[in-house]
């Protein structure tokens, strides 16, 4: 691994698209603590105490910190995430958007620009909604409230965002790549110093001791390895082309798999079903004190078995769900067909959709276990040993792995240039498994 760290110093190219990129990810956390004007920051630090566990809190989670903070680039790139969302859930109901999805680079080229203008439609509403909400707390400084407040709001915030999504382009351009996925997990990484010096406290206190410490310590490193290995895991499914005869030439001919990840749906699955279990939650915050809703506070608390089976349950099925709508067997099945490509044992066509609908649906549902309990575990820590949430979601959950799969990315990237210039990689028996 040294050899390989002195093999990115040796390559020019490299090192200066590396060293763009960490300024990139270093000028987006400037950001997150320049405050939007009119903003009273000591008030809003004392009413951000109840708004963790919510909707509010999960949100704060993706914007690095900046939400509770009112900042320019408080709203992060979730707008942009959730324009790319909605553009591909599109693309599976709209002839009209699926065609363009496959017509090429000019028509994912309109689709980006789409992309972007509803990226700026998302957060004027979302930072809109975000002033009304802080002019409801009362944080606003005297004699900035009104129409003034919310456009002054939604300037500020919806420039933050398009700042950023401009800046995860360069990244894509100019450095390493994946720029949006790393804004993300930056501003996720942001929280563990202070989750760990919260767990530092604890322990000097004496709330929690030394062989607790050490078995948390244990656990992360397994459970990070876990996430790894559903990351990466696949199912390979063989696929031979047929020989060919165009003039003097043969094409084809050649035994290749197609590969079916346990993973497929990546982290979405948790981000909709966590972003749906908050919703009791915010909206219970909202209603008055009620025996109704002092039941329903109970019920959808963190340490209550009734939150974690409906959560696991939501994030299965959105994992089917996602997983159908990002990967269609029948698609599939016809680009095989259409290059002379086949299943051995299997008829192009029909049973070739059917064979892998039938494997994809086996492949994803231990996937889909293996998410919801990765997902619960930061909850259970929480119930069993009484740590912070904060430093509990750094167990598992959307932020371990967006961390996981972005890093793992990142390596990625880093191996490509060191084997397109004949250096080895982290791994000398050649690539990483799972990553060929």
């Amino acid at each position: 691994m040294i050899e390989t760290f002195r093999n990115i110093f040796k390559i020019k190219e490299l090192w200066q698209r590396i060293t763009f990129t960490f300024g990139i990810l270093a000028l987006s956390r400037i950001g997150t603590h320049i405050v939007t004007p009119g903003v009273d920051t000591a008030a809003l630090a004392e009413i951000w105490k109840s708004a963790q566990g919510t909707l509010l809190g999960f949100y704060d989670l993706f914007a690095g910190g900046a939400f509770s903070r009112a900042a320019v680039f408080g709203l992060g790139i979730m707008p942009y995430i959730s324009a790319s969302i909605i553009f591909q859930l599109l693309g599976a109901v709209l002839p009209s958007i699926q065609r363009l999805q496959q017509s090429g680079e000019d028509g994912r080229k309109k689709i980006t620009q789409w992309t972007r203008y509803a990226t700026l439609g998302l957060a004027s509403m979302q930072a809109l909604g975000v002033a009304v909400w802080l002019e409801a707390q009362g944080v606003v400084v005297p004699g900035m409230s009104g129409i003034a407040f919310k456009l002054l709001t939604m300037v500020s915030m919806a420039s933050g965002t398009m700042l950023l999504m401009w800046l995860g382009e360069q990244v894509d351009d100019r450095g390493i790549g994946n720029g949006i996925s790393l804004l993300i997990m930056v501003g996720i990484i942001a929280a563990l110093p202070g989750a760990l010096n919260q767990e530092w406290l604890a322990f000097m206190n004496e709330e929690r001791t030394l062989i607790t410490e050490l078995f948390l310590l244990v656990l992360a490193f397994g459970i990070i390895y876990f996430v790894v290995a559903i990351t990466q895991g696949q199912r390979k499914i063989p696929v031979q082309y047929a020989k060919r005869v165009v003039g003097r030439k043969v094409y084809g001919g050649v035994n290749t798999h197609f590969p079916l990840r346990v993973n497929t749906a990546g982290v979405m699955p948790i981000i909709f079903a966590q972003a749906l279990m908050f919703i009791p939650s915010t909206l219970i915050s909202f209603l008055p004190e009620s025996s109704i809703s002092i039941w329903l506070g109970s019920v959808f608390a963190y340490d209550h078995w009734f939150y974690w089976t409906v959560y696991g349950l939501m994030i299965i099925f959105f994992t089917y769900f996602y997983t159908a709508i990002i990967l269609n067997p029948v698609e599939v099945a016809d680009n095989l067909k259409k290059q002379g490509g086949f299943i051995p044992g299997v008829r192009p066509g029909k049973k070739t959709a059917e064979y892998l609908d039938m494997i994809l649906s086996r492949v994803t549902l231990p996937g889909a276990i293996a998410l919801a309990l990765v997902a619960i575990i930061p909850y259970l820590l929480v119930k069993a040993f009484g740590i912070n949430f904060s430093y509990a979601s750094f167990f598992g959950g959307t932020g371990l792995l967006i961390i996981v799969g972005v890093a793992l990315d990142f390596i990625q990237q880093i191996e490509s240039h060191l084997y397109m210039r004949h250096y080895e990689g982290f791994s000398r028996a050649g690539r990483i498994r799972g990553r060929r």
